[in-house]
């Protein structure tokens, strides 16, 4: 059973970044021992190495994914001008497999939120073949719009989407006063 797209559209994920989809596939994404869920606050420094994504179901041979990491708050929430920062993109991700069996367009890149609490979203799409993204690379991190790349890439809406909060965490010198 897919997961429910109301804490989406609650987190404004729905509008800020993706369109009105069906979840249509199970997929899970966990940092360590972290299991990610809608709305989840989850620390920076937790979430520093890339997360454990794996997409549910039999493994189908011809049957791919592509997973985009964005936080649509960059720099701030107030004032989101950076819109969409980039933070991953990972493409021919085999169903039932995780995303280290899929190609890495963009290298991985840990949230640092400078200020504000932060949404970090995760984007599954079905792909409709292998192979195809050499002229979809993005020309940088900022502004980038996964719905513009998900347009050119040919993958249509979503098949499942999840979203942590993450804030700056306080320095180690602050702490200790």
């Amino acid at each position: 059973m897919a997961r429910s797209i109301d804490p989406l559209v609650i987190g404004k994920v729905i509008g800020d970044v993706l369109d009105m989809f069906v979840p249509t596939v199970e997929f899970s994404v966990s940092y360590g021992s972290k299991q990610v869920s809608n709305g989840c606050e989850i620390k920076p420094s937790v979430a520093a190495e890339r997360p454990r994504v794996e997409i549910q179901g039999p493994r189908y041979p011809n049957q791919f994914f592509t997973l985009v990491m964005v936080d649509p708050d960059a720099p701030s929430p107030s004032e989101p001008n950076l819109r969409e920062w980039l933070h991953w993109i990972v493409v021919d991700i085999p169903q039932g497999m995780d995303a280290s069996k899929g190609i890495e367009l963009v290298e991985y890149m840990e949230p640092k939120p400078p200020m504000g609490i932060h949404r970090y979203v995760f984007a599954l799409f079905r792909q409709k073949a292998a192979g195809k993204y050499g002229s979809q690379l993005p020309k940088g991190r900022n502004n980038f719009s996964t719905r513009q790349f998900a347009a050119q890439a040919d993958l249509g809406l979503p098949v499942a989407a999840v979203y942590f909060n993450s804030q700056k965490e306080a320095s180690a010198s602050a702490r200790r006063r």
